[in-house]
């Protein structure tokens, strides 16, 4: 574990749009992110962002910037607007330009910058017989692009890199789901590219987030080979539903890689039992090192931007709850 007590009291990124919001305004958007850093200040959060209000969904950093993506009116089965790939994607600068300058200039938190990985966005924009000629060189290609925003964000004062992957946990259940058109050791090797750094400054972190919701039984074999095949310190998983499927996934993370618990549901506005919570964390000691831990929402609360999860009042009490729950965990000290 290094300096995850620096980033305790987390969240995915995603924070609810102000009513009205014009993306197409730069000073309205402007005054918005501004707005934002001061609530995750309230909120006790120990990292900021600019609550992806700028991009339609969480992909928009690299949809929404890099060329050879085409949107399509068709949805896919994550119900997101499908973009599809048609030819192999090369980078036409930042992904998100002067996020960090801006954040840093905004206060002295860690800022945290939210990306989608390589493996998601291949597995989900790759058409055969449309571009690239397999959804591994397509996400090799997004690799690359993706990890040098990586290390752009850290040289503008980025702390904390989190790549999304929502299709992994299904891949680590006992009975997976369908491969799709990337298996699951290429989606690892793929994301692997994009999330190892072999030198970085210190306090800097690369964080996974594999899933929103652990599934119904886990293969312990699946899940080891998901955390050693992929470099990340940190793998923010969920923990909000109290089964036993989400303590497994914590089982089989390796000693040396830090967690970060999805500890409160952003999909119900109903407040978590601290007492419950509480109870889950602490049967995690019998195995885990809380010191190495950290506490999130189980998701950002509005991955797409015209449907948040919740409303922004709903939003406001489950992160005070995340810090209520932190400081449960680990007393004053962050």
């Amino acid at each position: 574990m290094a300096d995850t007590f620096n980033y305790r009291i987390d969240h995915h990124g995603s924070l609810v749009r102000p009513a009205g919001l014009a993306t197409d305004d730069p000073e309205a958007l402007d005054a918005a992110v501004r707005e934002a850093v001061v609530l995750q200040r309230k909120w006790r959060s120990t990292v900021v962002t600019d609550g992806d209000l700028p991009r339609e969904d969480f992909r928009g950093a690299v949809l929404g910037t890099v060329p050879g993506f085409r949107r399509t009116d068709q949805a896919g089965p994550d119900g997101l607007v499908r973009w599809v790939a048609e030819s192999l994607p090369k980078a036409n600068g930042p992904l998100l330009p002067g996020y960090g300058t801006r954040l840093t200039g905004l206060t002295v938190i860690a800022p945290k910058a939210t990306l989608p990985s390589p493996a998601y966005l291949a597995a989900t924009t790759f058409e055969p017989g449309l571009g690239p000629a397999s959804a591994r060189e397509l996400g090799e290609a997004l690799a690359e692009i993706v990890r040098a925003e990586i290390v752009r964000l850290v040289s503008e004062g980025v702390r904390l890199i989190q790549l999304d992957n929502p299709l992994l946990l299904d891949q680590v259940a006992t009975d997976p789901a369908a491969r799709g058109p990337l298996s699951f050791e290429d989606a690892l090797a793929v994301d692997a590219l994009a999330a190892g750094l072999d030198e970085r400054p210190e306090g800097v972190r690369i964080g996974m987030a594999p899933g929103w919701t652990a599934p119904a039984a886990v293969d312990r074999a699946r899940a080891e080979r998901m955390y050693t095949g992929i470099p990340a310190d940190r793998w923010v998983l969920p923990f909000d539903r109290g089964t036993e499927a989400e303590t497994d996934l914590l089982r089989a993370l390796p000693e040396e890689r830090d967690f970060c618990l999805g500890v409160v549901d952003a999909t119900r506005p109903d407040p978590e039992d601290i007492d419950a919570v509480m109870s889950r964390i602490d049967k995690l000691e019998e195995f885990k090192d809380l010191e190495d831990g950290a506490v999130a929402p189980s998701r950002g609360f509005a991955d797409v931007a015209h449907r948040p999860l919740l409303s922004a009042d709903d939003q406001h009490r489950k992160l005070v709850l995340v810090e209520t729950i932190a400081r449960y965990c680990w007393g004053n000290e962050f």
